[in-house]
């Protein structure tokens, strides 16, 4: 199945990243015999907890990826065609909001090597810290949408209104749900866990860097499209 196909790349690339490209693999045999090689490229049904999330984290990545582009050629398109287009003033909030979250992401990093170097609980500190700055950002974008509602600019004024608020809403969903996966890294109990802090905490931070760097490109276009 394509999807098979693609799950099975997907792990093999994940091995990869964790260390397993280092391995050479054995020689293809002469007479096309690489069962070695084709056993250890297959699937294992009992594929480890962490390599699994990190597997879902991504493909959940990708599908993320295509909705947002899907939306973002709707902003290209109707910004170049529609002569009339009235340009949107972004509040001066979303940018102190755009350095709070680049600063969660890197909270982010500096509790993982905190955990790496044995400290529990300068780790929790520092991840509970950069949970609080993802929350921080949230309210920072209503009070962005707050701020655009004063200035009467609902989600149906004008296009590029419309636009800014399903950007931010979209893109604040999908952050939600990276608090929660923190909060479940920060608070789980993982002594007896199949997976444990660290590769959590390791899967958790892409998800979170990815929807920064979501962010910062959305951004970005709302800035240079207005």
């Amino acid at each position: 199945m394509p999807g098979s196909t693609l799950v099975e790349d997907l792990e093999l690339i994940l091995e990869d990243i964790s260390g397993g490209g280092g391995r050479k693999n054995p020689p293809p045999d002469r007479d096309g015999g690489d069962d070695g090689n084709e056993r250890r490229r297959r699937p294992n049904p009992q594929a480890s907890p962490a390599r699994r999330y990190a597997t879902a984290i991504v493909l959940a990545m990708i599908s993320i990826v295509m909705f947002f582009m899907g939306m973002v050629a709707a902003f290209i398109f109707l910004r170049a065609t529609n002569h009339n287009w009235v340009a949107l003033r972004i509040p001066g909030i979303v940018w102190f909001n755009t350095a709070v979250l680049i600063g969660s992401s890197a909270t982010i990093e500096l509790a993982r090597k905190r955990l790496g170097a044995g400290g529990l609980e300068p780790f929790r500190k520092l991840w509970m810290a950069a949970t609080a700055l993802g929350l921080l950002f949230l309210a920072g974008q209503l009070v962005a949408w707050h701020e655009l509602l004063v200035e009467g600019l609902h989600v149906w004024t004008t296009q590029a209104a419309s636009f800014f608020y399903i950007f931010t809403a979209l893109h604040g969903v999908h952050l939600t749900g990276g608090i929660c996966a923190l909060l479940y890294v920060g608070f789980r109990k993982f002594e007896f866990a199949r997976v444990s802090r660290a590769a959590a905490a390791e899967v958790a931070s892409y998800y979170w860097h990815f929807m920064d760097g979501l962010w910062v490109f959305l951004l970005l276009l709302l800035y240079l499209g207005k």
